[in-house]
């Protein structure tokens, strides 16, 4: 069966030439005189990114969010961002929110809105975002080093318990408002990121799943992982779930956005410190290993826990 990644290696993936970094990361990385530019494209469907009855405002925000985490991985500062959009229709409530959901995040950040293109057809959005970044401060996915500590920020699972739920329930009012939000209005870890540069050896942002997007990590890097299932942060919520409800949010549910980074062990004191500095939990939950490229998730007596599926795939439909 086609992957997502199969169908881009098997197509689309051809050598980088003038680029520093093309196809297979978060970002493509683009030289310059003085510093680097990251660049990444994301796009969102109704009804696979998102359900037609979402609030607008909170869409606009989400669009440009899962870019930003994009620039984020990367360890890069946003700085201009391109928007094409696709609606059925001309709705002035409906865009009025969603450009004010897009801008306020935008202004957050202080990316600016450069160009884009509108048609007609079924709703759909991307943004092409452009960050800046020294090149040697590139977090890139090859980067880990065998040894290397697997650390990841904030709590996993939550996006993915409040989907189920979304799905189980059919209305928004019965789910967890910190459940909803981390589903519908993530943030962008871009002050982690930029101060990741000078410590972490590799980042990925978790999209798809923490064992399909740390994959990504070690198959570029060509190492292997173990993570200590009872080393995970998992949200507050899923805590008085079943096992394997908890593993399946916490480990192949994706649409978390938080980062999964590596770096080598005498760094810890001072990711602890970040962590403190920025009052974002970061959490070591593994090590790099140099076995077979791979990861595997044990128990507290070193057993490994089988997984189902490992993520997120368009074309797989793997969860």
């Amino acid at each position: 069966m086609t992957t997502e990644l199969g169908l881009i290696a098997k197509y689309f993936s051809r050598p980088a030439k003038r680029a520093l970094l093309g196809v297979g990361d978060d970002c493509a990385l683009l030289p310059g005189s003085s510093a680097c530019t990251a660049i990444s494209t994301d796009t969102l469907v109704e009804g696979i990114h998102f359900f037609a009855d979402v609030d607008p405002k909170t869409l606009g925000h989400k669009a440009l969010a899962v870019n930003l985490s994009d620039l984020a991985a990367m360890g890069a500062t946003p700085r201009f961002f391109t928007l094409a959009l696709t609606l059925p229709r001309v709705d002035d409530d409906w865009l009025s929110q969603f450009s004010a959901g897009l801008f306020a995040l935008a202004d957050q950040f202080q990316i600016e809105l450069v160009g884009g293109d509108t048609t007609r057809g079924p709703l759909s959005i991307t943004i092409t975002v452009l960050g800046e970044l020294k090149t040697d401060d590139a977090l890139r996915r090859d980067g880990a080093k065998a040894g290397d500590d697997v650390w990841v920020s904030g709590r996993l699972g939550g996006a993915a318990l409040a989907l189920r739920q979304l799905l189980s329930q059919g209305t928004r009012a019965a789910i967890d408002t910190d459940l909803r939000t981390r589903l519908e209005a993530p943030q962008p870890r871009i002050a982690l990121g930029k101060r990741l540069g000078a410590l972490a050896h590799s980042a990925i942002d978790i999209s798809d799943g923490l064992l399909a997007d740390l994959n990504h990590v070690a198959t570029r890097s060509s190492l292997g992982a173990n993570i200590d299932w009872s080393s995970l942060p998992i949200h507050p919520a899923l805590q008085s779930e079943a096992l394997a409800l908890r593993q399946m949010c916490a480990l192949t549910g994706g649409d978390d956005y938080e980062l999964c980074f590596t770096a080598a062990t005498p760094q810890r004191d001072n990711i602890t410190q970040l962590g403190e500095e920025l009052g974002l939990p970061l959490t070591r939950i593994g090590t790099m290993t140099s076995g077979p490229i791979q990861v595997r998730v044990l128990d507290r007596a070193g057993d490994e826990l089988k997984q189902s599926a490992t993520g997120f795939d368009h074309f797989s439909r793997q969860f």
